[in-house]
């Protein structure tokens, strides 16, 4: 059998990394940055007020109580000039410029809120609630690299240097096809010999979740023409394709049927468990990647955390690899077959532990659904004592 890391040093040869393109920024969350970002003015770009107050001289309140005389107000986006001279103070919004002369706010809460005449009863620092221009950034500093995914906050500074549409590799398109002629719909009846249709919504739900825009495709029976047909109607929108079932060694597997013959997707037997039949290769004019998952319900989800989902981050254009796991101390003795990689389904709890599900077969998805990790047993161990360290890929 093939490795678990050979295989999946295959399809990291093979899927691209996604060429850049200009989106609008509403369209760029969960895309990652294809240029480096700058500021063109300092941010600030003028000394403003941190806080609704009253714009003073420091020196003209450093005894306190004091009573100064209330000669003008400043909102937010004035863009009149003022000054504030020796003994007098402006009222002030947050956000708002800083008058010339003054030197610090006073903040509402430290006076009696007077509009004509202000009483101060606590004395401030010279800087008091002022934010200083370009104490964020500075006029050309870089304040995003390439290779950043943008979330709300990276959105929010792109928005905040001026920029209306960025440069990025967006997030791949995936289309999810399970096959099987026992599935149905979720919502209808069950008649003899069927089962719904669970694979579809989990791979999906998990394109998103890796960043991914995953788009679900509706299910094929076992008639390979069939399948080739939906498989042609979905390359068009499709950056890599993922099909659940219908690649193993019987009868009545659609996709390897269908796929065998183009030379191009190669079906063959991974060193892992739950997951052991596994397709990969190009389709397709423009040689789109596709994932020939096995349909059990945990091979397919185990599928797609170890080989989809690195996949998906090269796409991306982050850096790919085998899945990261961390260090627990499993609660409980483990079993695993001689030569597989084992991936079974644990609770990682807080403390550094781990504990394994009651229901560890491949067709167990309620068990999957109770846990939060999986527990990776190498190929070469096949027993594991309660107590051991053990690696954990949290899901």
């Amino acid at each position: 059998m093939k490795s678990v890391d050979a295989h999946l040093a295959d399809i990291l040869a093979t899927v691209r990394t996604l060429a850049p393109l200009e989106l609008e920024l509403e369209r760029a969350l969960g895309t990652t940055l294809a240029e480096e970002v700058s500021s063109p003015v300092p941010l600030p770009p003028f000394d403003n007020s941190a806080m609704d107050g009253y714009a003073v001289r420091a020196a003209d309140v450093s005894g306190v109580p004091v009573t100064l005389p209330v000669v003008d107000d400043v909102a937010a986006g004035s863009d009149e000039l003022r000054a504030v001279g020796p003994g007098h103070a402006v009222r002030i919004m947050t956000g708002a410029p800083v008058p010339a002369g003054a030197d610090a706010v006073v903040p509402v809460e430290w006076t009696d809120g007077g509009t004509a005449q202000v009483t101060i009863n606590r004395p401030v620092q010279v800087g008091n609630a002022i934010r200083r221009a370009g104490e964020d950034v500075q006029a050309g500093e870089v304040v995003l690299k390439p290779g950043t995914v943008i979330g709300p906050a990276q959105l929010g500074i792109i928005a905040g240097v001026g920029r209306r549409r960025v440069w990025v590799r967006p997030r791949p398109r995936i289309v999810v096809l399970s096959t099987g002629a026992e599935l149905v719909e979720p919502g209808t009846a069950l008649r003899p010999g069927q089962i719904w249709d669970s694979n579809s919504f989990t791979l999906t739900a998990a394109v998103r979740d890796s960043g991914g825009e995953g788009f679900r495709a509706a299910t094929v029976g076992d008639d390979p023409a069939v399948f080739l047909d939906q498989l042609d109607a979905q390359l068009v929108r499709a950056d890599a394709i993922i099909t659940s079932g219908g690649v193993s060694m019987g009868a009545y597997e659609p996709v390897k049927e269908a796929l065998s013959p183009l030379g191009t997707v190669r079906f063959e037997k991974v060193a892992m468990q739950p997951g052991m039949p596994q397709g990969f290769g190009v389709v397709g004019d423009d040689q789109i990647p596709i994932f020939a998952l096995p349909g059990n319900p945990v091979s397919s989800y185990v599928s797609f955390m170890v080989f989809v989902r690195p996949a998906l981050r090269k796409m991306r254009g982050l850096p790919a690899g085998p899945p990261e796991t961390v260090t627990a101390y499993v609660l409980a003795s483990l079993r695993s077959p001689a030569g597989r990689r084992s991936y079974l389904r644990g609770v990682l709890a807080d403390d550094g532990t781990v504990t394994p599900v009651h229901g560890q077969g491949s067709h167990q998805l309620a068990a999957l659904a109770s846990a939060n990790a999986l527990i990776v047993v190498p190929e070469d161990t096949t027993e594991v004592p309660s107590g051991t360290a053990v690696q954990v890929m949290p899901l």
